[in-house]
């Protein structure tokens, strides 16, 4: 997502053992599932805003949106493919690949009752291109060049040029479908209580302590969704998070802290799951404050980095390097891509040839009360050392800290990109492209280079052709990057053992429409 916890498709490398694990109760409840049921997730931070297309770069808000909004195409359970959800089928394209024309469902509804048709499709999609310009999720749709209604359930998008993700930014949460001109709404008043097609709809939003949706009866997705209600509260402590599943408070935990993994998976009545993901986390460095304008002192950084000891570590061995900008389970990923990994001669000789020789004082911005954070900045601390860094920690509730971090008012931070759709392009234009909607990775790293090969990679359909680019991309980002890459780390969640069908796919994901409460 993403996403800060972001925000991806299958299959990490992850320990055997930590595949599923579940509680000597079971792993998915033992008794029949009662009709309906309140679900209670806790997490350890909340969203800034629920308009969809401009929901910065963060999980908090687009989980929440996700079960409200829908867009035409969604991706498999496995993160590698797409699917139909909003759409009837997939798209007539035409041969020269540049005018794509989707056929609607005709049987949804907004969960105001209203039909969703193709005007709805088309004032969605106009509004989510639209926000590019104030930095939101709309750069995706930059090679849309006209989306015309053709009937109630028909839409033609005519293309600027051919563009290989096109039907994966479609299956984008920024481009959900939502009621033409915001349902008679401003854009303000629709966002403080978003309509959409979803599972779910929305209740309230109490800030600093928690958001409500409640099930959606014109679902038109019949049986649907199983449970009333769900709650995400805001606990920014993980011991708090974790006293409050097993004291029955939450029924849902996503782990930011490895350390209590092994305790919670032999606990009682609570299922320990590790989901594949394609999460990536790194060390953003801010290209706009001195020293870090300097590739130098990014590339002895990235060198000063032992992986494997801060997995060992901070994630308890849950989780591998990471070899390349772009995450693994990710088409076109190259597991042979040269990354940086620990080599400290080559960090000090980078040093050495830098503006500070020797060395300069920083600060890394964490959020509090995030054991992982807090342990890798330690790390951190120790391993610049020896380079003369002296690297000071500054803590902040998690909402602060991304906000000062979107801001780019910081000068080295932690951050995470999680995949929101079957394609490199939307993390590595968002990474590397300082146009490209997130002011690269909110780094303000510009390689003109890297920027040109990737939007080669963009506009060809061939994909041999787009291999070779993007194992250029990932081989040419580990030389002066913004980002000193550290590891994959799959999404490890705790839940209680009454709670039934629970899944995240690899793109992040909470599949809550599904979700059941065993009977007590």
């Amino acid at each position: 997502m993403r996403k800060a916890l972001a925000a991806c498709a299958a299959g990490l490398v992850i320990a055997a053992a930590l595949t599923a694990c579940g509680g000597p109760a079971g792993s998915n409840g033992s008794g029949p599932a009662a009709k309906g049921g309140n679900l209670v997730i806790g997490r350890d931070g909340e969203g800034s805003t629920l308009d969809n297309t401009n929901t910065d770069f963060e999980n908090y808000s687009i989980a929440i949106f996700q079960q409200i909004g829908e867009s035409l195409y969604e991706t498999t359970k496995d993160g590698q493919k797409l699917k139909p959800l909003l759409a009837a089928g997939m798209p007539t394209i035409s041969k020269d690949g540049i005018t794509y024309t989707v056929k609607l469902r005709e049987n949804v509804t907004f969960s105001d009752g209203s039909p969703m048709t193709a005007k709805d499709v088309k004032f969605s999609i106009d509004a989510d291109t639209a926000g590019a310009g104030d930095g939101g999720w709309g750069f995706v749709n930059g090679a849309i060049n006209k989306v015309t209604v053709v009937d109630d359930h028909t839409v033609e998008f005519k293309l600027k040029h051919p563009w290989a993700p096109f039907l994966a930014d479609l299956s984008m949460f920024s481009n959900a479908i939502l009621p033409a001109n915001y349902g008679g709404k401003t854009k303000e008043e629709f966002y403080k209580k978003p309509i959409g097609t979803g599972p779910f709809m929305f209740k309230e939003w109490v800030k600093g302590d928690h958001t409500t949706l409640v099930k959606n009866p014109k679902y038109w997705q019949k049986g649907l969704p199983a449970l009333d209600s769900v709650t995400w509260r805001v606990m920014p402590d993980a011991n708090t998070r974790k006293l409050a599943l097993q004291n029955g408070e939450i029924q849902v935990e996503q782990v930011t802290d490895w350390s209590s993994w092994e305790e919670m998976s032999k606990t009682q009545g609570i299922t320990a799951k590790a989901f594949p993901s394609t999460e990536v986390d790194y060390v953003g460095m801010n290209v706009n404050r001195k020293p870090f304008n300097d590739p130098h002192v990014r590339v002895a950084i990235a060198h000063a980095l032992n992986r494997d000891a801060i997995i060992k570590a901070v994630l308890y061995g849950n989780g591998t390097p990471a070899n390349s900008i772009i995450p693994k389970g990710v088409p076109f990923y190259n597991p042979d891509n040269s990354g940086p990994t620990l080599d400290l001669k080559k960090a000090k000789a980078e040093m050495a040839a830098s503006t500070v020789p020797h060395g300069f004082t920083s600060t890394m911005l964490i959020k509090s009360g995030d054991a992982t954070q807090t342990a890798v900045a330690q790390i951190l601390q120790s391993e610049l050392k020896p380079l003369g860094i002296k690297l000071k920690i500054e803590q902040l509730e998690a909402t602060a800290q991304k906000a000062r971090r979107f801001a780019t008012d910081y000068d080295i931070a932690i951050g995470a990109w999680t995949m929101d759709i079957p394609d490199p392009d939307q993390w590595t234009t968002a990474a590397l492209d300082p146009k490209g909607g997130l002011k690269s990775a909110y780094t303000n790293y510009n390689n003109p280079d890297l920027v040109a090969l990737n939007a080669k990679a963009q506009q060809t359909n061939d994909d041999a052709t787009r291999k070779k680019l993007y194992n250029q991309i990932q081989a040419d980002a580990t030389k002066d990057s913004s980002l000193a890459l550290m590891y994959y780390v799959p999404y490890g969640w705790v839940y209680s053992n009454n709670v039934q069908k629970f899944f995240v796919t690899p793109l992040g994901y909470e599949d809550l429409k599904n979700v059941r409460l065993a009977a007590k």
